[in-house]
């Protein structure tokens, strides 16, 4: 399987990825957003210096009970972050040989105008498109730019609450999403190979569905493409835990590292970079056969 970015390529099998995240916002449900740029860099600096292979950066959060930021607001956030790009890994070295390097640049948004305004700025590999892909715009953007484009699985628009959503059979929907949205993003000339895929935790789903998730995750190799699962801090961990403070769920963080590394998941989208980092070296050196090399 091959992750096809704009000037590199990234072949798996290979230790899964890590993916941190920055968010250039003042809202972020884990109280951890800056309108700093300064501040933003050197947090994308130190997940680079803890061994982040993705910085995933985003200006506008995901949560539903705030307003939407207005376009030109998030691309201006962007701008800011993404001129003094380079100076993240700049005299930085990478924590060990496995470690994607320079590090991935994603840029999680969803709205067209955005999409294309930030990947004229040069330096965005991946887009972490959060909208679910209604309709083709921005994978024919990705497919322009050469950049990838990672699919998440929800329903309606982001920044709108789904918490009446119901699933019979929410895995059985989501294996029917995938192929709309590949087929979809495929036919507006995105090579299959630069395509991610995300089961969107938490997102227009419950409880029950979200631990169904990680126990059938392995259903989804049958795309052969990557999958992320964005495990984080995430709602159904303070459910399970009875912890409402999403600061104290990076315990349970590695619990669903462990359980979706285990079921063939290739990247993780995590707040605590270091954790994460050692806990799929640890997760890769088990799983391998005796003298193996990493990746």
């Amino acid at each position: 399987m091959r992750l096809q970015l704009p000037e590199r390529e990234i072949e798996f099998p290979r230790r899964p990825l890590v993916m941190g995240i920055v968010n250039v916002n003042d809202d972020s449900f884990s109280g951890d957003g800056t309108l700093d740029f300064a501040a933003a860099l050197e947090q994308a600096r130190s997940q680079a210096r803890a061994g982040a292979d993705v910085i995933d950066v985003g200006a506008e959060s995901a949560r539903t009970n705030r307003e939407a930021v207005s376009e030109a607001e998030e691309i201006r956030r962007f701008a800011g972050f993404l001129e003094c790009w380079e100076d993240v890994w700049q005299g930085v070295e990478p924590r060990d040989g496995a470690q994607v390097w320079p590090p991935i640049l994603s840029a999680n948004t969803w709205r067209p105008g955005v999409v294309k305004a930030v990947l004229r700025m040069g330096k965005v590999e991946i887009i972490n498109d959060m909208g679910a892909l209604p309709d083709d715009r921005n994978a024919r953007l990705c497919a322009t730019h050469r950049s990838a484009l990672l699919i998440m699985h929800s329903i309606g628009e982001p920044k709108i609450p789904h918490l009446h959503q119901q699933w019979p059979d929410v895995m059985g929907a989501m294996e029917r999403f995938f192929e709309e949205k590949l087929s979809l993003a495929t036919q507006a000339g995105l090579p299959e190979d630069a395509v991610l895929l995300d089961p969107g935790i938490d997102f227009a789903k419950q409880r029950d569905d979200n631990l169904t998730v990680y126990r059938d995750l392995a259903r989804l190799q049958k795309f052969d493409r990557p999958v992320l699962v964005p495990v984080s801090r995430k709602t159904v961990i303070g459910e399970v835990l009875g912890l409402p403070d999403s600061r104290e769920r990076d315990a349970g963080t590695i619990a669903c590292i462990a359980a979706a590394m285990e079921r063939g998941a290739q990247m993780f989208r995590v707040h605590d970079v270091d954790a994460a980092w050692q806990a799929v070296k640890v997760l890769h050196a088990l799983a391998c056969e005796p003298n193996h090399s990493d990746p």
